[in-house]
């Protein structure tokens, strides 16, 4: 018989985080249906598991999940935030930053000028999310749509036209979004509006990777659910094409870098600026996914974990608030402050 049972969710950052907790516990034989929900951390899952006991069930569960990071149990479990990793992620923050203004004055990235996002900054904002929780999907899609085909034997094939069909996919799709901005000129007031609003949701994201404030958690923008969910039911379709669709299909999952990145791409007003900006970007995050692809890496497993994703954050709110700060130039609001 059916019964309903709820479970403390540990390991969830994001709206990423709940898409793949249900996408993976509504595969398990025994789950009728799973709904997750970031606000409490919590899953209720539906299904027949014969005479186990919760602490069983949430222990089974448990062993589809870890793969990516997460954990069940019957009881909350106190998060722990672990404010002493910042006395190692700060320095290497402020190193990053360094390096970043280096590049600045080199003309290889443009951080301060939100009205010309360089493609240089697209391809390292790309590299953050690679390396954040909110990609953590694509990697599951990978792993998914990988173990689907290695039943076959066929392990390499389908991981290129996975990889092919995103960066063509971000094209062609980054360049329709470019295109439909052609239809709005943007004035100057109008494009610093646009950098604020890229700057707030970057400090979201990076407030999110800190992993020490549950609120910002509900802030992070994201496609509707109903086109993730079907983006990662292309994964378990076994036909030679579907790693090219999954591929295309990663441009709709919830990942707020990706969302940033097609927001600005508005501003571009032209097929094709939009189109190379994307597929720059889908360029910085294939390096952490071919890694995912071919060898299950996963940063969620080192134990080194929570100082990585607190120096993204870190990082990510650096890079936020240089822009939010160029936006109020450009707006008129406050005189420059950058001479680089």
């Amino acid at each position: 018989m059916e019964k309903k049972y709820t479970f403390h969710v540990s390991g969830m950052h994001c709206k990423a985080c709940v898409l793949m907790t249900e996408s993976e516990l509504q595969d398990v034989p025994e789950v009728a249906s799973a709904k997750t929900f970031l606000a409490n951390n919590s899953v209720d899952v539906v299904g027949d598991f014969g005479e186990k006991t919760p602490e069983q069930i949430a222990e089974d569960l448990t062993v589809v999940l870890e793969k990516h990071g997460y954990k069940l149990s019957t009881e909350q479990v106190a998060h722990q935030k672990k404010w002493s990793d910042f006395k190692i992620a700060a320095p290497i923050a402020l190193i990053f930053l360094a390096l970043f203004i280096a590049l600045q004055k080199l003309n290889i990235v443009n951080l301060v000028d939100t009205s010309s996002v360089s493609y240089g900054t697209a391809f390292l904002v790309g590299i953050v999310a690679s390396l954040s929780t909110c990609m953590a999907v694509v990697g599951g899609l990978v792993l998914s749509m990988s173990a689907t085909f290695a039943k076959e034997g066929d392990k390499v094939k389908p991981q290129i036209l996975f990889h092919v069909g995103r960066l063509v996919g971000f094209f062609i799709l980054g360049g329709v979004i470019g295109e439909i901005g052609s239809a709005f000129a943007l004035s100057g007031r109008a494009a610093a509006i646009l950098g604020l609003v890229i700057g707030l949701v970057m400090i979201t994201l990076g407030l999110n990777l800190l992993d020490v404030f549950d609120f910002t958690k509900k802030l992070q923008p994201a496609m509707p659910k109903f086109l993730s969910q079907h983006a990662m039911g292309l994964s378990k379709l076994n036909h030679r094409l579907t790693p090219l669709a999954v591929g295309v299909a990663t441009f709709f999952l919830p990942c707020g870098f990706t969302q940033s990145m097609q927001i600005y791409t508005l501003s571009t007003h032209s097929f094709f600026a939009g189109g190379l900006t994307m597929v720059t970007f889908a360029f910085g995050t294939l390096p952490v996914l071919a890694l995912v692809s071919f060898s299950s890496f996963s940063i969620h497993k080192s134990s080194q974990a929570s100082v990585f994703f607190k120096t993204a954050g870190l990082v990510v709110i650096l890079f936020a608030l240089f822009n939010i700060i160029n936006s109020l130039v450009v707006a008129g609001i406050i005189p420059p402050v950058f001479n680089f």
